[in-house]
């Protein structure tokens, strides 16, 4: 599992969200979770309207990845988006705009607290990384 997201990053982040709801909402679950990618998603997992079914726990985090996976690593578009965010990293607009895009296409009933949670995964390590790490073993 990734190492969690620090109280300085976090702090960066809500400042760039401050005007993003989810955004913000994603920040204070993260917060609340020390920064733990898989829990703060679990939370919000189970706060939405997401099927209970699903389950939770570490196993829904890489499902959520798993199946993201399959949606974003061949778009070229979205893998765009990251690399202007990189170029960018303090652009509020680029950074929300990531968490549209990857809602929009996520193939999932997600919340978009949830996609920015993702978000600030992937931008943190990297599309490549993410697609890497996600990739199904054989």
């Amino acid at each position: 599992m990734a190492e969690p997201i620090d109280r300085r990053e976090l702090a960066n982040y809500k400042d760039l969200l401050a005007d993003y709801q989810p955004g913000l909402d994603a920040i204070a679950t993260l917060e609340r979770n020390g920064g733990d990618w898989a829990a703060g998603v679990d939370e919000l997992w189970a706060e939405s309207n997401a099927p209970a079914s699903f389950g939770r726990g570490r196993k829904l985090w890489e499902t959520v990845l798993r199946v993201l996976r399959q949606e974003l690593c061949g778009d070229e578009g979205f893998r765009a988006q990251v690399k202007e965010y990189k170029k960018q990293p303090n652009s509020a607009t680029l950074l929300t705009g990531l968490v549209v895009s990857l809602t929009a296409s996520a193939g999932l009933p997600i919340d978009p607290a949830i996609s920015t949670i993702v978000v600030l995964y992937i931008v943190k390590f990297g599309l490549d990384v993410f697609c890497e790490y996600t990739e199904p073993t054989t």
